[in-house]
């Protein structure tokens, strides 16, 4: 699923226009996204947890040829599912 099968499936789900479910849609990602950046947790009941974890520097091989190079210490972003979610899928 892609962000335009999302908000057509918001929209049919919740009886709105399209244009409606994509302004909700892209708030709320813009919402996370700027909570994120902050350095909150986004925490949605029963889906799951987003935060922000710092991933240290590591020693890398380029594929290409081998080469050991130094991978720079940089922050990402790591989703913990929720028991619901979870639940569901299995």
């Amino acid at each position: 699923m892609n962000k335009t099968d999302l908000i057509t499936t918001v929209a049919d789900s919740a009886h709105i226009s399209k244009t409606a479910a994509q302004k909700a849609i892209g708030s709320f990602l813009q919402a996370v996204t700027e909570a994120l950046a902050s350095g909150d947790r986004v925490t949605i009941s029963g889906f799951g947890s987003f935060s922000v974890v710092e991933r240290s520097s590591r020693t890398g091989r380029n594929p290409q040829n081998g080469q050991k190079i130094e991978i720079p210490a940089c922050n990402v972003v790591r989703f913990k599912s929720g028991k619901h979610l979870i639940d569901t899928i299995r």
